[in-house]
């Protein structure tokens, strides 16, 4: 029997396709993986006070950093938030200098100066971490408008939460990249949760994505628990604001599995909401969409696992071994005119 009229025969994936995109799949698996397993070292490690100050860890959120990635080319911009690790490490910088930056060693990434919420690297082009609130906003968009005034095709990527974006700076950075046409991606990472304060308790419309669009940008939101489908809506994003389509807004709806920060008693969310998101968490999802593809996992799993734990253990031996930045260079970067310290 033919197929009724107006519709579509679907089409099957042929096996390269099929090998193709569990390959794929196994690869964002692994970049999932090495953050969680990361953030969780840190927690032990936080714990015997091998890191100090402020940690906020990106456990659960994973996919949004990893799906957002992969739409990014080495010549895109990042901009990031203080729960910055997940991106850092996804955008390529190595687990070996994010802890030792995490350690305040000489080795980090930015020198033992920034800690866990100033992660940078400018030759990967991602320029923090920032600890304020909206900080990274306004930064983003200059970023964006040298490279639109250089004629260059590149993308500047602004990762930060709802928090965030009630404050001052989304809003002015949205008007002004709406404006000029900014080569802006906007990832709104709604975890839910501005610190301690639930979405509605703080938005009188909670659909973020509506309101970002009545600047005049595309807008939309996300599952941000599936990274297959966080990574369409990038490369669908990105490839628009190349073409010249102009700013354009990704709410991630997302969830954080710990509290705000180690210092967070975590008091103001039900243990059972964190259980059912966990249910659904980004890793969990992945792993069953590719058993029901057909692909054997846990052989698999166990070698990324292997790997990934190989990879932190001699991050986090390095960073005990690596040397603090001397004293003599304390005030470098501090003062314009040479101090010595005695």
């Amino acid at each position: 029997m033919s197929p009724a009229r107006g519709t579509r025969k679907r089409r099957t994936a042929t096996s390269a396709e099929e090998a193709a995109r569990n390959g794929h799949r196994g690869e964002l698996l692994r970049a999932m993986l090495r953050i969680r397993r990361f953030e969780e070292r840190c927690v032990e490690l936080y714990s015997a006070a091998k890191i100090r100050g402020f940690v906020h860890l990106y456990i659960g959120e994973e996919a949004v950093a990893v799906g957002v990635n992969e739409a990014l080319s080495a010549e895109d911009a990042v901009v990031s938030t203080y729960r910055e690790h997940g991106h850092a490490l996804a955008r390529g910088i190595t687990a070996e200098a994010v802890m030792a930056e995490m350690y305040g060693k000489a080795t980090g990434c930015s020198g033992g100066r920034g800690g866990s919420m100033h992660l940078f690297d400018a030759g990967r082009r991602f320029y923090g971490g920032n600890a304020i609130v909206a900080g990274g906003l306004p930064l983003a968009a200059g970023l964006a408008l040298a490279d639109g005034m250089r004629g260059q095709s590149r993308v500047t990527c602004c990762f930060f939460g709802d928090g965030a974006y009630a404050e001052g700076e989304f809003h002015e950075t949205a008007n002004l990249a709406a404006l000029w046409g900014l080569p802006l991606l906007f990832v709104c990472e709604n975890n839910l949760y501005a610190m301690g304060t639930a979405i509605e308790r703080h938005e009188a419309q909670t659909d973020l994505a509506l309101r970002a669009a009545s600047y005049g940008m595309a807008a939309w939101a996300v599952d941000g628990m599936d990274v297959e489908a966080v990574e369409r809506a990038a490369r669908r994003a990105t490839e628009s604001i190349r073409g010249g389509g102009g700013p354009h807004f990704l709410e991630m709806r997302t969830y954080r599995f710990r509290a705000h920060s180690m210092y967070d008693p975590d008091r103001y969310r039900d243990k059972a909401e964190i259980e059912q998101w966990k249910a659904r968490g980004p890793i969990t999802r992945l792993m069953e969409r590719t058993r029901e593809g057909g692909e054997p996992v846990e052989k698999q799993l166990t070698a990324i696992e292997r790997r990934i734990a190989e990879e932190i253990e001699a991050a986090v031996e390095a960073a005990e071994r690596a040397p603090e930045e001397p004293v003599e260079d304390l005030l470098r970067y501090v003062t314009s005119v040479p101090t010595e310290v005695t």
